[in-house]
């Protein structure tokens, strides 16, 4: 079975920092891309950042570029979302998927429907 396991979430006082983490079995890691998003109260999900296992590449959100680090670990198919200078607005449930790494790449790979599988989130929540 599939399985993506997302952890690491908690309560942070602006400017801290957090890292997420995302492990991820049942299916070929590394032909996959796994993807982070968000969604806040009363706001659309959206994506924050993704790594493509296939290509290595990665794609970061213009909200969080040069806060947020998205890295992966092959070896232990784990997923890791690094985020520094955590704002108010950073505040959400995050989310970790997988969808099919070959041949999607930026914008497709933000959108959320090329992503089969998903884990249960887990909140962040930044104070000001």
């Amino acid at each position: 079975d599939v399985q993506l396991q997302a952890s690491g979430g908690g309560l942070v006082q602006a400017g801290g920092s957090l890292r997420l983490s995302c492990a991820a079995s049942g299916f070929s890691f590394d032909d996959y891309v796994i993807a982070w998003f968000r969604q806040a109260p009363g706001k659309e999900r959206e994506a924050v950042a993704c790594i493509n296992n296939a290509d290595d590449s990665t794609y970061y959100a213009d909200s969080v570029k040069g806060r947020f680090t998205i890295s992966s670990d092959n070896a232990k198919n784990t997923v890791s979302l690094q985020m520094n200078t955590l704002k108010p607005e950073d505040t959400a449930v995050y989310y970790c998927a997988a969808g099919w790494g070959h041949g999607n790449t930026y914008p497709f790979i933000f959108r959320d429907k090329i992503y089969n599988y998903w884990g249960q989130g887990t909140q962040v929540t930044v104070s000001s």
